[in-house]
């Protein structure tokens, strides 16, 4: 059986077009979305999903109506798949079903590995470009020298609380502890 599956972003946008071609196609049923690709939480596409059995195939009238990005795509379809699902994407002429079509997307998810690494290693090249220049990631440090001296020395108070120094120097609870505990290893 085939379970159409039609998107649209806006409200103002129309889902004819789509809804036309999946029945021309001979979709026995079609669900639809009026919701960004972006958004992770489509109802439509979580009924289709849910609707389609081992043998049934999903048709949508271009790949990007179905993911939200390459690799959701590609993560989609290889659930599909292994449901024994098939997958059909109208404008590109993708049939899952069909040996020709498991090659073209098969290429696909290739392009999208490689994609990936070559993200991966750039941001690694870039990550240790910045250390050789004396450059640290992540999250700056909460205190400042002066402020880390001052919160030793409000520590050992043995008069104050941790509650009444995290006001005076404007910290949580946790940042005391990391910074004291940090002093003691």
């Amino acid at each position: 059986m085939l379970i159409g599956y039609a998107r649209v972003s806006t409200d103002d946008q129309n889902l004819d077009l789509q809804c036309d071609a999946l029945e021309k196609a001979g979709c026995a049923q079609i669900f639809t979305d009026r919701v960004s690709g972006t958004k992770a939480e489509r109802k439509g596409l979580t009924e289709a999903l849910s609707h389609l059995r081992e043998g049934d195939t999903l048709v949508v009238w271009r790949l990007d109506r179905l993911g939200r990005s390459l690799r959701h795509l590609i993560d989609t379809v290889t659930d599909l798949q292994e449901r024994g699902i098939g997958f059909k994407s109208l404008q590109e002429s993708i049939d899952t079903t069909t040996s020709g079509g498991k090659l073209v997307f098969h290429i696909f998810a290739a392009l999208a590995e490689f994609e990936s690494q070559i993200i991966k290693e750039r941001t690694q090249a870039g990550l240790s470009a910045a250390r050789s220049r004396g450059k640290s990631g992540g999250r700056p440090k909460a205190l400042t020298e002066k402020q880390e001296q001052m919160l030793r020395n409000l520590a050992a108070d043995k008069d104050r609380s941790v509650e009444d120094i995290c006001k005076t120097l404007g910290i949580s609870r946790t940042t005391f502890y990391r910074y004291v505990n940090a002093d003691q290893m």
